[in-house]
């Protein structure tokens, strides 16, 4: 078995290319039961957030599952291969691993050591393990890792001054205008990165606030925290005249506002001051060719990295301590990877050993048939122990050389040392005919995943 990860970021694949492979928390537990359903794939796990879309699964083989998850992006996201082949990045075993430590404490992201990722990282995993997607490598995989960013975070000071996407939004608006003082924003959308947008100005000077969303309710709840505005779609225009920035950060799927609207707006204003605009969703809420109105100036969320990389030159120092956390995370995972082959072994010997037990007692019992229950039953349990006592010792050898890189080696002499050779055979005949009863159910589920794919064209196309 083999770990791989298929993804695209902020690094590789610019804004409109990533939004296209967006997904929503409704699509998500379908197309993860359409991947696990995918040839060659064993478990996976889909993290998909506005700077990242990525793939992590368990493969049977390397040569042929990228091609497998490729066709699977390609079919679900309605998106021709040769355009977003070139952005991919594909990881595998270690490298896997080493990435999805980085991205889960935060060293992958935009902003080095944000916190957000770690919370959408286990999100996507208990969300995998509840459509069981997951088994005994991921289960085991990104729980690790999940810790480790926790301890991460904990022990070393890379999440103090917290940053954001929406930190850096706010930090081109000061780059701007200087200071916030007598400016007035509207923030269009009343969810988690606006509320993260609406303190952060709140905190550097901004005295007024217009929040703008569908639902006026969820609008004057994010509002009020801040004695702001709450607006609906409807009467926003209502406040533009006096607006200098809008940030927009909203789940919709569609563009909040196009280029004839703006500049419709733009000739209503009495101020002839300038409008910035500044997008951070994904897919994005501000049509592109606004920035082509004069006196309108519009950035999206690839124009921030530059803002991130100069408010985070002191956050180096602790993402390289952890970086040597993560070099012994991957030792650790790498030990007990070596001694998931000690599981059939161990179990051949315990049944090895219950067997002649079982023996034992049945000879015991032919030649002293005049014992009680109660003698019999202390005997079987002294026995037993005894047993039990004897095993200890080896077993608890066993566990540690597994782990080693002989570990191998030393499984095979352990094995023949206990003649478990022949009874380790059978075992795996049995195993062979559930993979096989396996591969034939797999094989139904791939057909009917083909079906869903295409009832799932189809729906897009209508």
């Amino acid at each position: 078995m083999h770990i791989v990860v298929v993804g695209l970021n902020y690094r590789t694949a610019p804004v409109e290319i990533r939004e296209k492979f967006s997904i929503s928390e409704e699509q998500t537990p379908v197309a993860l039961r359409m991947l696990k359903n995918t040839k060659s794939i064993l478990e996976c796990v889909m993290v998909a957030t506005c700077n990242r879309t990525e793939i992590y699964a368990v493969v049977d083989r390397l040569h042929l599952c990228g091609h497998y998850i490729r066709s699977f992006m390609q079919d679900w996201f309605g998106v021709s291969r040769e355009e977003f082949a070139k952005h991919l990045y594909v990881y595998e075993d270690e490298e896997a691993i080493e990435h999805l430590f980085k991205v889960s404490s935060g060293l992958d992201s935009m902003i080095i050591g944000e916190t957000q990722i770690l919370g959408q990282v286990r999100d996507a995993f208990l969300l995998a393990q509840s459509e069981k997607t997951t088994g005994t490598l991921f289960n085991h995989l990104f729980k690790q890792g999940i810790t480790m960013a926790k301890k991460a975070h904990s022990e070393t000071t890379i999440g103090e001054n917290a940053v954001s996407v929406s930190y850096a939004a706010v930090e081109l608006g000061k780059q701007i205008f200087g200071d916030f003082n007598n400016k007035t924003v509207m923030i269009i959308g009343a969810g988690k990165m606006s509320e993260l947008t609406v303190k952060h100005l709140h905190a550097n000077g901004t005295k007024k606030v217009i929040v703008v969303n569908r639902t006026i309710s969820k609008a004057k709840k994010l509002a009020d925290q801040f004695n702001g505005i709450a607006c609906s779609f409807d009467d926003f225009h209502k406040y533009i005249s006096e607006t200098n920035i809008i940030i927009s950060s909203t789940g919709s799927s569609e563009l909040i506002l196009t280029r004839e609207q703006v500049e419709g707006l733009m000739k209503a204003r009495k101020s002839s001051s300038p409008l910035f605009m500044i997008d951070i969703a994904v897919p994005r809420d501000l049509d592109p060719k606004i920035m082509e109105i004069p006196n309108v100036f519009l950035y999206d969320i690839d124009d921030l990295e530059g803002i991130v990389q100069n408010n985070l030159e002191q956050r180096k120092n602790e993402a390289a301590k952890i970086e040597k956390m993560i070099s012994q995370e991957l030792l650790v995972f790498e030990n007990w990877y070596n001694t998931l082959g000690l599981g059939p072994v161990i179990q051949a010997l315990q049944e090895k050993a219950a067997e002649i037990h079982a023996e034992t007692m049945e000879s015991l019992l032919n030649k002293l048939p005049d014992l009680d229950e109660r003698e019999i039953k202390v005997i079987r349990k002294l026995s037993k122990s005894i047993a039990n006592q004897v095993l200890h010792d080896p077993i608890q050898r066993i566990k540690e050389m597994a782990g080693d890189r002989k570990g191998d080696a030393a499984i095979q002499l352990f094995s023949h040392l206990f003649a478990l050779e022949e009874r380790l055979e059978e075992n795996k005949e049995i195993v062979k005919l559930e993979h096989l009863e396996k591969k034939k159910q797999k094989a139904a589920e791939e057909r009917a995943n083909r079906l869903l794919i295409q009832t799932h064209k189809l729906a897009a196309r209508s």
